[in-house]
């Protein structure tokens, strides 16, 4: 993996900042965390891959701009209600990251500019990895389904003669229709968990959208 790689696994080009980096690596973790499908074996185990490929990228990138920098999740407990612009102007001094002030009681989070749009590419890269799970899913369920179909047209056909050669047929048609239904079943309870995943990545993408029109 080279730099390039790395900066397109985290949705950057190639003008991204070592703050960019950060920001897009904690965003895209915080989507992609294996944790986040505990509850399905299967997409947990694509998702431990693609985390995988994400911290290598993050390494590479983390040792070729001059350091790594925090790991953890999102800063400050509040909502995100505004940008850079959106603060007094004392705020020019912080201009490359987020600050939390204290507003009625509500701690609220500030964004500026720059880590709303490397927040947002680490958004597209989530979202992207996500769509190429999703699309492969698809893939499986149309396979299953045309397993079952195919099995249960060469049941029907052999079922009335349940011995020798077409016996055999038919008992093979009906495991098949069965493994069909299994995956079948199976590919949409993934999908279903993967539109999910997506529908929240569109919302707050059109959160910090918003935030940017702001």
């Amino acid at each position: 993996m080279n730099r390039t790689e790395a900066l397109h696994i985290l949705g950057l080009d190639d003008g991204a900042t070592a703050d960019d980096i950060k920001i897009a690596y904690r965003e895209t973790v915080q989507i992609l965390h294996p944790d986040k499908f505990a509850g399905n074996e299967k997409l947990q185990n694509r998702a431990t891959e693609q985390f995988k490929r994400l911290q290598e990228a993050y390494d590479l990138l983390s040792t070729s701009t001059g350091g790594r920098g925090g790991r953890g999740g999102r800063s400050g407990s509040g909502s995100r209600s505004g940008s850079a612009g959106a603060a007094s102007g004392s705020a020019g001094s912080r201009a490359a990251r987020s600050w939390t002030e204290v507003e009625d009681g509500v701690e609220v989070e500030y964004l500026t500019e720059a880590e709303i749009k490397a927040r947002l590419a680490g958004i597209a890269a989530a979202r992207a990895q996500l769509v190429a799970q999703r699309d492969t899913v698809s893939d499986e369920r149309r396979n299953g389904l045309a397993m079952a179909a195919i099995g249960a047209v060469a049941t029907l056909l052999t079922i009335r003669r349940p011995f020798g050669i077409l016996g055999m047929i038919a008992a093979v048609a009906g495991t098949a229709t069965v493994w069909g239904i299994i995956q079948f079943l199976g590919a949409q309870r993934n999908l279903n968990t993967l539109n999910e995943h997506l529908a929240k990545l569109t919302k707050e993408r059109k959160e910090y959208e918003a935030l940017l029109e702001e």
